[in-house]
């Protein structure tokens, strides 16, 4: 059971991030035809920007999400003894490097791993969820940040959350170069494109940033449920997981987390709901528990 539904996830995973590579050719084709009469040059263009933009999200990942969120590195054991040794034994059966440590001051409990391989991998909790969460819950919620680095789902969130920036930067260049004249507007006299790929192209540049945000979102509520999973086959308790979600899910929203990682952290820091919609960052956590009950 817990096998088919890594497999079966990681089968969605492929199909999403293909998706998302979809929508940046394809808006930038859009962007092209209509200000450049050129779709190549605009897919060109687009594929620049997603590849350079990549690759600075994923160099800089763990220094840029845990300055937004206010994380402070622990350097010493003695500061969180409990936290160092859960991460460091939890590392151990992982069999992956033993992540950075840092801790949030907030007092909703929470947490979330960044990084961009297992070598260069991150882990942050909240002061709350050290002080809320028992050591088995803390264990549950740090085996399931630990299976997120071990599957590379850090790097796979990293890159997604690029593409999808890239995919909102383009359309916004795209939309302000029509409405300040774009160069294809200026240069073609209406005899020779077409009205029907006229507006399929704005449509396309109207509609793909929010197609790519619900891959986005999408994305990161499959690689939950994986998680989930992977943090049950390295713990052998989904007690702890389960018990940990609910109190994290009951908790009130959290002051200092950022915006643009919400999705990262093991619930949502912001809305507390336990429905599931397509704007979701994360699954219901009824369904979660419900997975994890069933191992």
């Amino acid at each position: 059971m817990l096998f088919e539904q890594i497999e079966q996830n990681k089968r969605k995973t492929v199909v999403l991030m293909l998706v998302f590579f979809l929508l940046v050719l394809v808006i930038g084709g859009a962007v092209g035809y209509l200000n450049f009469n050129s779709a190549i040059n605009g897919i060109v263009i687009s594929a620049v920007i997603a590849l350079v933009y990549m690759f600075t999200m994923i160099s800089n990942s763990t220094k840029v999400v845990m300055k937004l969120n206010k994380g402070k590195e622990i350097i010493q054991k003695q500061d969180y003894p409990l936290l160092w040794n859960v991460v460091e034994e939890l590392s151990l059966v992982g069999k992956v490097p033993r992540p950075k440590i840092y801790v949030i001051d907030d007092k909703s409990p929470n947490a979330f791993a960044s990084g961009n391989s297992p070598d260069k991998a991150s882990v942050a909790v909240t002061t709350g969820l050290m002080e809320r969460l028992n050591r088995e819950e803390i264990e549950g919620v740090i085996a399931h940040e630990i299976a997120h680095i071990r599957n590379y789902d850090i790097r796979l969130s990293t890159i997604a959350l690029a593409l999808t920036a890239v995919v909102a930067l383009v359309a916004n260049i795209g939309t302000r170069m029509l409405w300040f004249g774009g160069a294809r507007r200026k240069n073609d006299k209406g005899d020779n494109h077409s009205l029907i790929f006229f507006i399929i192209s704005l449509v396309i540049i109207i509609l793909a940033p929010i197609a790519a945000t619900l891959a986005q979102l999408a994305l990161s509520r499959n690689r939950e449920y994986l998680a989930d999973a992977s943090a049950v086959e390295l713990t052998r308790n989904p007690q702890g997981l389960i018990s940990a979600l609910k109190k994290i899910s009951a908790s009130p929203p959290m002051e200092k987390a950022d915006p643009t990682s919400a999705a990262l952290y093991i619930e949502n820091p912001f809305k507390n709901k336990n429905t599931q919609t397509l704007f979701s960052t994360h699954p219901s956590t009824d369904s979660r528990i419900k997975r994890l009950k069933e191992m």
